[in-house]
């Protein structure tokens, strides 16, 4: 923000490192206060504040919510260097020439900071101010802002743990009941950072006589406290799509993944404003509420490193190697591939209904019915080749078909 006035053509605040995206706890913020005049000009001080604070303000009815909560308070006086100064202080400023006041300061210790934050009834803002008092006329000020991030690691054991849930609903047509649906979900950790893939495991199981369609979306809510008093707004980032579900059929998504979109991250440790995030999982059904399941997740700033679980996986296959039950010849030959008829995605539940309704909802671009196919092909012939056996000569090799 720069401030121009009759007696001043230039009077604002400039950081050392104006490349710098943002700041985090213990931080040094430097800079200059720039100043030019265009006529003789006192300055009996110049003072700089550092200031950080959480903010949240709406309207309740006809009540005015208010809440204010100070993060950063530095102040200073600065000086010029090698400029003579009055009797009483102050500093003569002649126009022709740029002068710069340098300023600078130590943000606190992590768990004193609270990341920068805008939201539509609230704000986490951090910014540097500059006050040129003036003998016998008023002060004049601008200001400079600067984003604060707080690192969040994802890698705490907190966030690797992993999270799931269980959920049922009951439904009823015409006061009859219709069967139900139900959801059964779990992610490996809760902890993820912007451009990082959820990986989804669920079950979704449909006895009611309607047509569903799973689905699952990054939601964040926005928590705003001030009077006493509590605003909260929800919102859907990003949305992906199962396929239909048909009376009597159950679903499973296995490795189903989902994009986290360009976010900030969670909002940590203010007692005024929340940011959360979760992953919602549910099931759209016409006629009725949504069958709701949400797991929590954290937005961090330093992403997922797999390397210690990947070397620990590495190790103990070392170790099984090593071992005597362990033979080359074990090592070296395939076991029997599974059969078809062991692999299923959709299932058909006993005494399935007949649909009543087809699917439709605002973000869904429509719905086309199609049957399952529940028919497999055999599975193929497997053959195993003893090579011990070939070493010895063509005619004593054996040959194993299982059908």
């Amino acid at each position: 923000m720069v401030i121009i006035t009759k007696k001043l053509k230039t009077f604002e605040v400039v950081f050392h490192d104006p490349t710098k995206a943002f700041y985090s706890s213990g931080d040094k913020v430097a800079g200059n206060i720039v100043v030019e005049v265009s006529e003789v000009t006192k300055v009996s001080a110049m003072r700089v504040f550092g200031i950080g604070c959480a903010k949240v303000e709406y309207a309740k009815g006809k009540h005015r919510c208010r809440e204010y909560i100070e993060y950063l308070k530095y102040e200073d006086t600065v000086y010029l260097e090698h400029q003579p100064r009055d009797s009483n202080g102050s500093v003569t400023l002649r126009p022709g020439n740029i002068y710069e006041y340098m300023f600078g300061f130590e943000l606190p210790h992590a768990g004193q900071l609270v990341s920068s934050y805008k939201g539509k009834f609230g704000c986490v803002r951090y910014y540097v101010r500059a006050v040129m008092e003036r003998p016998s006329q008023p002060a004049l000020q601008c200001e400079k802002p600067f984003e604060v991030e707080e690192p969040l690691d994802v890698n705490t054991p907190d966030l690797l743990a992993p999270a799931a849930g269980t959920t049922e609903k009951k439904l009823t047509c015409m006061f009859i009941p219709d069967g139900h649906v139900s959801i059964s979900a779990k992610i490996d950790r809760k902890g993820f950072c912007e451009g990082e893939y959820i990986c989804i495991n669920a079950k979704f199981e449909n006895t009611c006589s309607r047509i569903v369609v799973p689905k699952a979306a990054i939601m964040v809510k926005h928590t705003y406290q001030a009077n006493g008093r509590t605003k909260v707004l929800g919102e859907k980032l990003s949305v992906v799509r199962g396929n239909h579900i048909i009376s009597g059929m159950c679903d499973m998504w296995q490795g189903k993944t989902i994009r986290v979109p360009r976010l900030k991250p969670s909002l940590l440790g203010c007692d005024i404003i929340h940011v959360d995030y979760a992953l919602r999982i549910y099931v759209h059904i016409p006629g009725s509420d949504k069958v709701v399941l949400e797991l929590p997740l954290v937005i961090g700033t330093i992403p997922f490193n797999d390397f210690g679980s990947r070397t620990n996986s590495m190790s103990s296959q070392a170790e099984s190697l090593n071992t005597p039950s362990s033979s080359f010849a074990s090592l070296r030959l395939p076991s029997q591939p599974p059969s078809y008829s062991n692999i299923s995605r959709d299932c058909r539940i006993d005494s399935p209904l007949t649909p009543l309704l087809v699917d439709y909802d605002a973000d869904d671009e429509g719905l086309f019915m199609r049957a399952p196919e529940l028919w497999y092909p055999p599975p193929p012939a497997y053959s195993e080749v003893d090579e011990d056996l070939r070493q010895q000569g063509p005619c004593s090799s054996g040959l194993l078909n299982h059908e």
